[in-house]
């Protein structure tokens, strides 16, 4: 499907609800397979979340994620500890082409059992799960959080809990954390001192209910809507003022963009100030990559330079994002360059109108550029991918248009 775009001049208002945090639901689900005494609430509806749940609960010997990377991640460390049982883990054309060697070798020096079935270092792969009783394990702290966050949330499981060194400088701090924090929730005792973590092994926890937040990166294609507004005003829900997701800094980045954030109760509203002067974006993304793609069509479409920076993982999510916002910003009219951590744009104040934008099978391009369809009447191509985290997104992007 691909969807024709025109809201110059709309007036934005009105109330969205959003569902839970894909992040926060990845983990929590994990954790409900191996503590089966946890409800959770507010659960994400996303395309990702839906193949993991599918996955945890398959009996069938292949499992299929799709191009879903966190439940490849986080699976290929569960499934290692599953004994007696044999899976072959696999996904899209774009997932067997996306890196997880540094997980399944992590993996392998705690003992686990795992074959490439084609390319070395990229799935398919066959896992035999068995006991794991090694409780030490090194891995690189600037590789994606993932790999990390499946190490820290099969820990609990294992009869010698787990001690992670992080080698070098440590990347996405905001979702190590994140996955601590969940671990903590649930009674589980970790302790994070310079490049070690430690997850204490816990067999039972107590019974109770957690309520996902609502994801803070849906949120941020309404935050670039507001931007880009003349004088919009918006209430999402529901959220938290102490955030687990480092893509809650949307609060602070977008106040550059004249956006100001008000709490109230388990709300958001977001308000355009017009009495901003808009000044150049330099900005180090390294903690929030996810928003790395909203900001720049931001800033493009307010006709303001930015440069950004800690952005070397965008190389291997569902596309090359920094080829693919390179390609379709430059289609628009942009100048822009990137190196393969960062992305620079100039000031420009044309903007092409009646393009197509290609999405690259990725979300995160379909709704990022979705908001300039207040500045030019554009097209979306392959529309639908936004499933992949925001089912009900476009009816959400419609029905705000006044």
């Amino acid at each position: 499907m691909n969807k024709s775009i025109q809201y110059i001049s709309k007036n934005i208002s009105g109330e969205v609800t959003i569902s839970g945090s894909k992040s926060e639901s990845n983990r929590l689900l994990i954790l409900q397979k191996i503590f089966s005494n946890i409800e959770l609430k507010n659960v994400s509806n996303s395309d990702d979340t839906k193949y993991l749940q599918k996955a945890l609960n398959s009996k069938e010997k292949t499992v299929d994620i799709s191009h879903a990377g966190t439940a490849m991640r986080f699976l290929t460390a569960y499934f290692s500890t599953k004994e007696g049982r044999k899976v072959v883990l696999t996904g899209s054309e774009r997932m067997q082409n996306r890196p997880i060697k540094i997980l399944v070798e992590a993996m392998q020096s705690l003992g686990a059992n795992i074959q490439y079935l084609d390319k070395v270092g990229y799935p398919p792969i066959l896992i035999k799960g068995k006991k794991i009783t090694k409780n030490k394990v090194q891995i690189y702290g600037n590789v994606s959080s993932q790999y990390i966050s499946a190490l820290l949330l099969i820990a609990p499981s294992l009869e010698n809990g787990l001690e992670i060194e992080l080698i070098g400088k440590i990347t996405s701090v905001p979702y190590i954390k994140m996955t601590l924090s969940l671990l903590n929730e649930l009674g589980i005792e970790t302790v994070w001192n310079e490049n070690i973590i430690l997850v204490e092994p816990k067999n039972i926890i107590d019974k109770q209910s957690i309520t996902v937040e609502s994801d803070w990166s849906s949120a941020s294609y309404f935050y670039g809507l507001i931007a880009l507004s003349k004088n919009g005003k918006l209430t999402l829900s529901s959220y938290k003022n102490n955030s687990l997701q480092g893509d809650s800094s949307l609060i602070e980045t977008y106040k550059h963009f004249g956006v100001k954030t008000e709490f109230n109760g388990d709300s958001i509203t977001l308000t355009k100030q017009n009495n901003k002067e808009l000044k150049p974006l330099v900005l180090d993304l390294i903690s929030s990559p996810d928003l790395a793609q909203t900001i720049a069509v931001t800033c493009f479409g307010l006709g303001i330079a930015c440069d950004l920076t800690g952005l070397h993982t965008l190389k291997i999510k569902e596309t090359d994002r920094l080829i693919a916002l390179q390609n379709e910003l430059r289609k628009l009219g942009a100048e822009i360059d990137i190196t393969n951590e960062s992305l620079h744009l100039k000031a420009s104040h044309i903007i092409k109108s009646n393009i197509a934008i290609e999405t690259y099978n990725d979300h995160r391009m379909a709704m990022a550029f979705a908001s300039l369809s207040l500045k030019v009447p554009m097209v979306i191509n392959d529309a639908e991918v936004v499933t992949k985290s925001y089912t009900t997104f476009w009816e959400d992007f419609d029905a705000v248009m006044q």
